[in-house]
């Protein structure tokens, strides 16, 4: 090999400082774990017979627009030349993304740029998808989310994020996806409930099937969100730092707050309300996570809490079935993250990077600032709510694409009905026993599976309930024994 060119390959990347490559790999590490939290998180809340398609959904989320990041999304959205509303195809097949500096940061190369962004393009769909759960089919949502982030999400990225971009040139404060992650997603969800209609069944049946699994979601969410919101510092600084310990106080007092406003009502401390208080915390301080200090951290967290708590029932007033209320915590915890990011941002914070320089919000005397937040939020909210349902409603016109489950499947749940498997096979074989099938050597896995899709509805609980009961004798047994 030439000198030259030997010495051209030795010195690739050697001006970059490799703690700050360190902390961006390692918080794109933290935030791919965020996705398939979130799929815990839905399968939790949904009944047993889907809990196994949604946390497939969000894995899939991850391949889906891994491969799309590569094609072409990620010169899209942070593409160094472009308008004011979208890249180009610049770097389309990730073409000349290596050791140049990133349009994010000169601290860090493209390369580790682009990765960590595109866990941030993964998870999003992710989130929006939980609107269409127990009755969404699972190939028409895998186009779905390849098409969504295609129109939707790198649009919105683009001009939040990108320095061409309407919403960063014009002073548009968000520093880790208020907009391009939360109001987006939950705009998506809003759409997706209302095309596809309410699932079929009694509303007092759609309880939480698994507490566990929402914990282990949130668990999850909390600990990848750490390096969601401090890893977009882009560098092991100060801030980096800092919007950890505010993201830390936000998702605690969101909690809190949402226990007790639900404490009013029920009498009961509720696992669930914990769960669904942290992740709006969570939500409403990822756009000012760089950007506000942990006094004003704790009124981030009370307030979004409380903004979404009183939001989830709004469902119930426009009688729309959203799921898992991705609307109620996404899009309205987004919205008055963003808000309050206008409101409490201090050029101070921003600062302690050694680079960047802010006017700040209100707190700093920037009275400007809190109509930039709004107005960012609001066109990427009516962005993604229009794109979505365009492209739902085109979608579900083309044959094979057809996006509700037909009402059978949807009765026997989308495990067995898509995937021919469940989340809990163990038990579906107890209760396969308990109903005379033999299956113990003659009996094939498809007859199995044929005989599970022939039950309806009615039969499903009965078969939940002697599940139930099968479990409740086994332990006592065990129990007994020892």
């Amino acid at each position: 090999m030439d000198a030259t060119v030997l010495k051209e390959h030795i010195t690739l990347g050697s001006t970059y400082d490799a703690g700050d490559i360190a902390w961006t790999l390692t918080c794109m590490a933290l935030v791919w774990l965020m996705t398939p939290g979130i799929g815990y998180f839905y399968s939790g809340m949904a009944r047993s017979k889907n809990a196994l398609s949604l946390i497939m959904l969000s894995c899939c989320s991850l391949a889906v627009v891994s491969v799309q990041w590569f094609l072409f999304g990620y010169s899209l959205a942070f593409s160094k030349t472009g308008g004011k509303f979208i890249g180009n195809f610049d770097n389309a097949f990730l073409r000349d993304v290596l050791d140049a500096p990133s349009v994010g940061s000169a601290k860090i190369p493209d390369m580790v740029f682009m990765i960590y962004q595109c866990m941030f393009a993964s998870f999003t769909p992710a989130l929006a998808i939980g609107a269409a759960a127990e009755r969404g089919r699972i190939l028409p949502t895998l186009v779905f989310i390849f098409l969504w982030t295609t129109f939707v999400y790198d649009f919105i990225a683009y001009w939040t994020w990108s320095n061409n971009g309407w919403s960063y040139v014009m002073g548009g404060l968000d520093f880790a996806g208020g907009t391009p992650v939360h109001v987006s997603a939950g705009g998506a969800a809003l759409a997706y409930a209302i095309l596809l209609g309410k699932r079929d069944g009694d509303q007092k049946d759609f309880r939480p099937h698994s507490m566990n699994n929402v914990v282990i979601g949130t668990c999850f969410l909390w600990f990848g969100w750490f390096g969601f919101n401090g890893g977009s510092a882009l560098s092991a600084s100060l801030r980096g730092a800092m919007a950890m310990v505010v993201t830390n106080l936000a998702a605690s007092v969101g909690g809190i707050t949402w226990v007790f406003l639900d404490y009013r009502h029920d009498r009961k401390l509720s696992v669930l309300g914990f769960c669904s208080g942290a992740v709006s915390g969570l939500v409403t301080i990822t756009p000012g996570s760089g950007y506000v200090s942990p006094v004003s951290s704790i009124a981030i967290g009370f307030l979004g809490a409380s903004a979404c708590n009183m939001a989830v029932r709004l469902k119930h007033s426009f009688k729309y079935d959203d799921a898992f209320d991705v609307f109620a915590v996404h899009a309205v915890g987004g919205m008055v993250g963003n808000t309050l990011t206008g409101v409490f941002a201090q050029s101070w914070i921003a600062g302690l990077d050694g680079v960047t320089v802010i006017k700040g919000g209100w707190l700093d005397k920037n009275w400007i600032q809190v109509p930039y937040q709004i107005a960012n939020s609001a066109a990427g909210f009516v962005w993604s709510f229009c794109v979505t349902y365009l492209i739902l409603f085109i979608m579900n016109k083309v044959p094979g694409l057809t996006l509700r489950a037909d009402l059978e499947q949807e009765r026997s749940g989308l495990d067995l009905a898509e995937l021919g498997e469940t989340a809990y096979c163990h038990l579906d074989d107890n209760v396969v026993n308990i109903y005379g099938v033999d299956h113990s050597g003659s009996q094939s896995s498809e007859s199995i599976n044929e005989v599970k899709l022939d039950r309806s509805a009615s039969s499903f609980e009965q078969q939940h309930y002697q599940m139930q009961q099968y479990t409740n004798t086994v332990w006592h047994e065990k129990s007994r024994a020892l």
